[in-house]
């Protein structure tokens, strides 16, 4: 793992939370996005080589829309940047750690990204990232 690549945090509202953020960094927000396989929209703050995501749920039965009914706003997951999702994923695997999908799948903010089940760290959501090289991304498809 190279570092911390963002963290993510579950908000109820994106226009909110993008003013609250902006006050509390001194930096509007950089990009929005939409992730419509996870029924989540994001929002990405630079904090020095680190992101804050902002994540707000589009649907009612999303994960994001769950975890906010389940515990309130708050960090949702951090996340690391790799080199090699699939390598990192069969070491993490091999080290006794559940992976939520066995492929990696397309993320927000042009990555591939894989989570490890929180019950196999210690009650943390851990994302994994990898940035996606086009010609990389269509040789793994």
């Amino acid at each position: 793992m190279q570092q911390i690549e963002h963290i993510g945090i579950a908000v109820k509202s994106l226009k909110d939370s993008n003013e609250l953020y902006k006050k509390l960094l001194g930096e509007a927000h950089y990009k929005i996005e939409e992730v419509a396989s996870e029924g989540v929209n994001t929002s990405f703050f630079k904090v020095g080589p680190n992101k804050i995501e902002l994540l707000e749920a589009t649907r009612e039965d999303s994960p994001i829309a769950k975890f906010i009914e389940k515990r309130g706003e708050g960090i949702h997951h951090i996340a690391f940047a790799v080199d090699d999702i699939r390598a990192e994923m069969k070491r993490l695997e091999a080290e006794g750690f559940r992976l939520l999908n066995k492929e990696p799948k397309r993320g927000a903010d042009n990555k591939l990204v894989c989570f490890i089940h929180p019950k196999s760290a210690n009650g943390v959501l851990v994302e994994l990232c990898q940035e996606i090289l086009a010609e990389k991304y269509n040789e793994q498809e």
